[in-house]
């Protein structure tokens, strides 16, 4: 399979020029060496790796002195091994040298709530996340569903035949989009899977946060996948794992941070009644919940089975996440409940405008499915951009006013 390019490469690469400090994160595996190699190729600067232990022995020794050494671009790679000192280090280099393009940092854990890491470097880094491919990635196709929803709705409304089959869709998802995982079989694909879970947990949570019951952080993760597209309920996991209440809470923060399971907050129109309500959660790529939920495309096609709903929810969620690196407009990405109302995705710009998502693991729409987003778009007016469903059908269909059925396919065909 040939390279394959990477949206966000033009925004590292915009970054340099801008920042003192760049920094990449995201799952182990994703993608981030490669596209930091694509980005200093042409370059003065070079790779060092704290995965290497003859350098992280450097860096914990003499970080001043590891932040200092080579030419700018300066990218260490997994720097979140270097703890406290090493991010100190890096902020008093920039501090003292304000030049853009100072240093280009990636790591397989969000840093900023790593344990024992209390610098953020605010004001002088800016982040971005590398998550899988996106569907759009891996076929050479746009990824512009979410600008042209709060932009140019109607222009989804007229698209074409999507051309892509329900098995289609199911092979997509058990798949996923980690760069090795999509190359693979389904034998060597699930070897893999196990190999990627031991090293997230026995080895890079282990190591930065000091956790001594590790091994059962697998399991943990199980439970989760039986629960992605779900509000979670810490009590019930408690019960199911055996583990303490605070483990529990330690451990789900662990498998977050190191970019396993991500959540989708609660959204209303009262941010005091948004922080009350429980988020949902979602194993970041479906592959992965596939494996542990022994899913695969022949299995899911089965009208009868249960795991392709909440499976395709997450992979929609997921396709959304992504194209959040890379979209013109400023949209966060919520989840909405309430005692009349279930929304799977309300995605919002800063000014309050709105574009409801429902998911259908389908291949047939009605009016029904359109019956809570036509109420939240009554209640809230010009606000309201857009609902959509997307589902396995494979043409667009208006529903009326700012209501359309969708295939799934038109998150990464449109654009």
């Amino acid at each position: 399979m040939p390279e394959i390019p990477r949206r966000l490469r033009t925004r590292i690469d915009r970054a340099l020029s801008a920042f003192r400090v760049t920094v990449v994160t995201g799952p182990r595996q994703s993608g981030k060496t490669t596209l930091v190699g694509q980005v200093l190729d042409g370059r003065d600067g070079a790779l060092r790796s704290l995965d290497d232990d003859r350098l992280l022995a450097a860096a914990l020794v003499d970080p001043v002195g590891f932040t200092r050494y080579g030419p700018p671009p300066r990218a260490i790679d997994e720097f979140q091994l270097g703890g406290d000192a090493l991010v100190r280090a890096v902020k008093l280099h920039v501090d003292a040298d304000r030049t853009p393009g100072q240093f280009l940092l990636t790591g397989s854990a969000d840093f900023l709530t790593v344990p024992g890491i209390s610098e953020s470097l605010a004001g002088r880094a800016v982040l971005f996340t590398l998550w899988p491919f996106s569907q759009g990635e891996i076929h050479g196709a746009p990824d512009g569903f979410l600008d042209l929803a709060f932009h140019d709705p109607e222009a989804l409304r007229s698209g074409r035949s999507s051309g892509v089959q329900p098995e289609d869709y199911l092979a997509m998802i058990c798949a996923g989009g980690y760069p090795e995982a999509i190359r693979m079989d389904g034998t060597d694909r699930a070897d893999w899977f196990d190999s990627l879970v031991s090293t997230v947990t026995q080895r890079d949570i282990a190591d930065v946060t000091g956790a001594r019951r590790s091994s059962e952080l697998p399991g943990l993760l199980r439970l989760l996948a039986a629960r992605t597209a779900g509000e979670v309920v810490v009590s019930q996991v408690q019960a199911d794992s055996g583990l303490a209440r605070g483990t529990v809470d330690d451990y789900i923060g662990f498998l977050r941070m190191t970019y396993l399971v991500h959540e989708l907050p609660a959204w209303s129109t009262s941010h005091a009644t948004r922080a009350k309500r429980r988020p949902k959660i979602f194993l970041t790529d479906t592959g992965l919940a596939c494996h542990f939920l022994g899913a695969d495309p022949g299995g899911l096609l089965r009208p009868e089975d249960r795991r392709r709903g909440p499976l395709t929810e997450t992979f929609v969620v997921n396709e959304l996440t992504k194209q959040l690196g890379w979209t013109r407009s400023r949209v966060k990405l919520h989840h909405f409940r309430d005692t009349h109302a279930e929304i799977d995705v309300v995605a919002e710009t800063p000014d309050g405008r709105i574009v409801a998502i429902e998911v259908k693991s389908g291949l047939s729409v009605t009016a029904k499915s359109f019956k809570h987003m036509a109420a939240l778009r009554d209640k809230l007016g010009d606000a309201f951009v857009h609902g959509y469903v997307l589902h396995y059908g494979d043409i667009p269909l208006s529903f009326g006013d700012r209501l359309t059925a969708l295939p799934l396919s038109y998150l990464w065909q449109a654009g």
